[in-house]
Parts: structure tokens; sequence; C-alpha cells
């Protein structure tokens, strides 16, 4: 971890990251734990979690970005999969709309404008 690294990373888990799973389980059950005050990124350091960021327009480090778009595009591969599922609680539709919110993720992250 460089205390002089200017650049924006991703969590390396950014599709299910810690702030959105706290997040849940605050809205859920009224429970905060703590955020970690370093995090694993994409490109393989340890940042800072206030050098980390999910949104596309912030993340400046170009390793994390490609993993970031990777990692939204398999998800979105992953939940229309789960969709056509028998039994799914996740609906067809429902899928395709969540995927489509990861593809248009992605599309973010590769830095083309769609």
């Amino acid at each position: 971890m460089g205390e002089d690294d200017p650049h924006i990373h991703v969590e390396v888990k950014v599709v299910r990251g810690e702030a959105a799973v706290r997040n849940m389980l605050a809205a859920t059950f009224g429970l905060a734990g703590d955020l970690p005050s370093v995090v694993a990124t994409g490109c393989g350091l340890r940042a800072q979690y206030a050098m980390t960021s999910p949104r596309p327009d912030h993340v400046t480090c170009l390793p994390c970005r490609e993993h970031a778009r990777s990692e939204h595009l398999r998800f979105a591969d992953e939940i229309e999969r789960i969709g056509r599922l028998p039994g799914s609680s996740v609906t067809p539709a429902e899928a395709q709309q969540v995927a489509a919110r990861h593809r248009a993720l992605a599309e973010g992250f590769s830095g083309r404008e769609g």
C-alpha cells in the first residue's frame, strides 16, 4: 500500500462490496458494522477504503477498471443464468433488468461512451 498512490481503486469484490453488504444489513436488521480501513483492490494492491469507489467515473486505476468491467460482465451472465433456472425466485425479466444494469456499469468501466 503506497502512501503516495494517487489513484482511486475498486474493491476486489466490486459487485459484492463491503459497503453494499453493510448497507443491506443495516437496512434489514438495524445493525451496522465498521468498514475496514484497508481493502484488497482489483489490481492486487491494498488501499485505504477511502481511496476506492464502485463508480466508473471515479476510478482512475486502469487495472482496477478492467477488473471491475470483467466482474460486472461475469455477474450479469450469472444473474441471467439464475433467472432461467426452474423455480428461481428471480424472474427472467428481473434477471434481464439486473444484468442490463451490470452490463452498463461494465461499459462505464471500459471508458467507452455508449
